[in-house]
């Protein structure tokens, strides 16, 4: 069943917010080669390279390239020490999410805030300096071996943070519409949601949002439960998901075992045009999740007038759904990496708030058949 908390409704203004949250800062991934997810980001997503790290900078034991679009900014990290814990990541889980980091006004304080409420502390609060000012940062475990930095850059005009230089590539690709980060989703063991929900809710003071069970989420053959949870202004929402009892092995058990724990599933990414966005992304070869024609036949009746020709989503492939707030439009791509792990949404919403209930059983059907063909169903 999918609820609305009654908690998500209540004004926080009387509370004060103990981690106020500006928005996701960067995520970084640790990858086997850096340079080459860099490109393959910036011909095919339309990011721009914006700054560097490494060797020529100064930094001996890895190599940083930092990419951006709009308000979406990742880090693409690779080693180059054999021994070095980003190469133990890299071989224990393939290319993935290290670090969600988190914008926030005081990253002392936020670092201080959750370590009393029960987090375990990965950085203390450090100052970065250069000639354009300081950033300060600090981080805390989460699921798996992904962590929360906190990055306060209030006193910073720099392209990215001290450490990294300016860098640009001497080619330029046109941005696809990619606008900010709407949400981030982890996959955790069959048992450790619920745990990890208390988490954000207690450590982080997030609120409980939305619940998915087992009826919500399954096919003939799987099943998974969701719990979304949001901060306080609702800049930053978290699903967490985990496996659920069925037939065959579900989508997130394939994720589990072949990432090798818990981790980022995907993220996904709002535009203001998904037409246009997906239609470029698939003329430079991204691929996407594939969903038959007949899940169109109903779509007037069960989401009745939107502003998209619905031929033009049939041909995208591109999901619609509506809830009390207005629709929103969706799509999956396919793995982006060998090891059937992060995927990424792209999500246009019209007014909808919550996260496509609707298209939950095409999608799913959708991700089972390459399952399917992986022999992992």
């Amino acid at each position: 069943m999918e609820t609305i908390t009654t908690e998500s409704k209540i004004s926080n203004t009387n509370v004060e917010d103990f981690l106020p949250l500006n928005g996701t800062d960067h995520v970084e991934f640790y990858c086997g080669n850096a340079k080459q997810s860099a490109y393959y980001y910036i011909n095919a997503f339309g990011y721009e390279l914006i700054a560097y790290a490494g060797p020529e900078t100064g930094v001996r034991d890895r190599a940083s390239y930092v990419i951006k679009q709009e308000k979406v900014v990742l880090i693409l990290t690779t080693s180059l020490d054999p021994d070095s814990e980003i190469s133990q990541h890299v071989k224990k889980h393939g290319d993935g999410v290290k670090v969600l980091a988190l914008w926030v006004d005081d990253a002392t304080k936020s670092y201080e805030e959750t370590v009393k409420r029960g987090a375990i502390g990965v950085d203390k609060p450090t100052v970065l300096k250069d000639a354009f000012g300081e950033i300060v940062y600090s981080s805390i475990q989460t699921y798996g071996e992904t962590i929360h930095k906190f990055v306060e850059r209030k006193n910073y005009t720099g392209i990215f943070m001290p450490g990294y230089v300016k860098k640009e590539t001497t080619y330029k690709s046109a941005p696809v519409g990619l606008k900010y980060i709407d949400h981030c989703v982890g996959n955790v063991e069959l048992g450790k949601m619920d745990e990890w929900v208390r988490f954000y809710e207690d450590v982080m003071g997030f609120k409980l949002l939305l619940t998915f069970d087992d009826k919500d989420i399954s096919t003939e053959y799987s099943a998974l439960m969701s719990k979304v949870v949001s901060n306080g202004n609702g800049y930053v929402k978290f699903p967490i998901n985990e496996p659920a009892d069925g037939k065959k092995k579900s989508q997130i058990e394939e994720y589990l075992d072949f990432y090798h724990g818990p981790g980022v599933q995907h993220i996904a990414i709002e535009t203001d045009d998904i037409i246009k966005t997906v239609g470029e992304l698939r003329r430079r070869g991204v691929e996407f999740l594939y969903v038959p024609d007949n899940y169109y036949e109903d779509v007037k009746e069960r989401i009745a007038e939107i502003d998209e020709s619905l031929e033009e989503l049939r041909k995208m492939n591109i999901l619609v759904d509506r809830d009390e707030d207005g629709y929103l439009l969706q799509i999956f791509t396919k793995p982006v990496e060998d090891r059937p792990t992060l995927f990424y949404e792209i999500i246009q919403r019209k007014g909808a708030k919550s996260f496509g209930k609707g298209n939950f059983k095409a999608l799913f059907e959708s991700i089972e058949r390459e399952q399917e063909l992986r022999g992992n169903l």
